[in-house]
């Protein structure tokens, strides 16, 4: 099976080559696509004739969504319209990598795949708006919704990743970090190596990626910090401390309900995955 890989480059996209390299893959980067230029994707796609195409490309700074909305409407929804339309045309299957945004966050248990969106802000409605067009233009498709990633290679609209900020800080260092958002952080690689299970089974649909587990922003800052023995002065904060423009969900949990069902449900918890990141980085 021929697997074309967009946003090769990116955070996702690396390890997914990584995990990949032992299939028939087509890495695509920034320089060789632009899912914004729907003429030039079909051309590029069309010479590829992949079987299946593995679409990571976002706008996914959430802030500058926010400040930038036809941007993020651009590459996140009519850019996933584009790459649908030209798996169509090439009869490729797509997986589509969404997010925990889709949803408001006012729900105390794990979202499910068929629970009811309500995105609060403008990067989680363009997701939203992406998967639509998905499951308008095909119907061989992968609806990957994740959480709060971070992985080796850096995200090339976000930088660095929440992990990597934490290391950034010295001994004594005053850091700050909000504990009424909860969610499941999830390592890009672990994520890749699911994804390679999952195109396996030819199971359409939506499914509900990330690593088991819960935790504040807090938590998963104090669990780092423990993990390299960094001794800074941590504080709690709520989001209202915090400013930053955006409404975030306060509590974003998904849960793997489809891959359970499917018996493939390998994630690790979310510990587990921070410690293999922070040992593979060296510490």
């Amino acid at each position: 099976m021929r697997i074309a890989i967009i946003g090769a480059d990116g955070q996702l996209g690396s390890d997914l080559v990584r995990v990949f390299r032992e299939e028939d893959i087509v890495p695509l980067t920034e320089r060789d696509i632009d899912i914004t230029e729907g003429n030039r994707l079909k051309t590029v796609l069309s010479s590829v004739s992949a079987h299946l195409i593995i679409n990571t490309a976002a706008f996914s700074n959430v802030p500058l969504c926010e400040t930038e909305p036809e941007k993020a409407f651009r590459i996140n929804a009519v850019g996933a319209r584009n790459v649908a339309i030209a798996a169509r045309e090439t009869k490729s299957s797509l997986l589509y990598i969404s997010t925990d945004y889709v949803f408001n966050g006012r729900k105390k248990t794990p979202y499910l795949e068929d629970d009811i969106p309500s995105p609060l802000n403008a990067y989680g409605i363009s997701k939203l708006a992406g998967e639509y067009y998905v499951r308008y233009i095909l119907d061989r498709y992968f609806i990957v919704r994740t959480s709060g990633l971070y992985g080796i290679h850096k995200c090339i609209t976000k930088g660095a990743n929440f992990v990597d900020k934490m290391l950034a800080y010295k001994d004594g260092a005053e850091v700050k970090v909000v504990t009424d958002e909860v969610l499941t952080p999830t390592y890009t690689l672990h994520l890749a190596q699911q994804i390679h299970e999952l195109i396996r089974t030819d199971v359409y649909g939506i499914y509900h990626i990330t690593n088991e587990g819960k935790c504040s922003w807090f938590e998963f800052a104090k669990e780092i910090f423990s993990f390299v023995a960094l001794d800074v002065n941590l504080i709690p904060i709520s989001s209202d401390e915090f400013p930053s423009g955006v409404v975030r969900p306060k509590y974003s949990v998904l849960e793997n309900r489809n891959l359970r069902a499917l018996g493939i449900n390998n994630m690790p918890h979310w510990r587990n995955s921070l410690r293999a990141y922070l040992s593979e980085k060296g510490y």
